[in-house]
């Protein structure tokens, strides 16, 4: 097991990681829509949360030697189902793949974001 670090997205701001690699996956942390320089919330509308919160998500990939093309599974947090079109709008440019997935609305997440996703995702070989 090893643990994912990377500066290009941001630190965690819990007691996590931003990843765990481990038998050949990679299991991220959720991401969220900060800034990896500022620590600050980017975006104020679902897609342009998404895109940054995607932007993050392909870093912590990259950091573990994957990529968002090796996504098996994502978990995804929104904290307004009618935003759920939307959200889905900017998914669906990033992940081609079209991985297994989840997506629930939740009442509030970290910083007052509007997205989160996490991934499971295999390594490069």
């Amino acid at each position: 097991m090893k643990t994912v670090s990377t500066q290009k997205a941001p630190a965690a701001i819990g007691p996590y990681s931003q990843a765990i690699t481990h038998s050949g996956l990679v299991f991220t942390s959720g991401q969220i829509p900060l800034s990896p320089i500022t620590g600050e919330v980017v975006g104020l509308t679902i897609e342009e949360q998404t895109e940054q919160l995607i932007a993050n998500l392909k870093e912590v990939l990259l950091a573990a030697g994957s990529s968002i093309e090796r996504v098996i599974k994502t978990t995804c947090f929104i904290t307004d189902i009618s935003n759920f079109a939307a959200f889905n709008a900017v998914y669906a440019k990033h992940f081609t793949s079209k991985p297994a997935r989840s997506c629930v609305e939740v009442s509030a997440l970290p910083k007052g974001v509007l997205a989160e996703i996490e991934a499971v995702a295999e390594l490069a070989e």
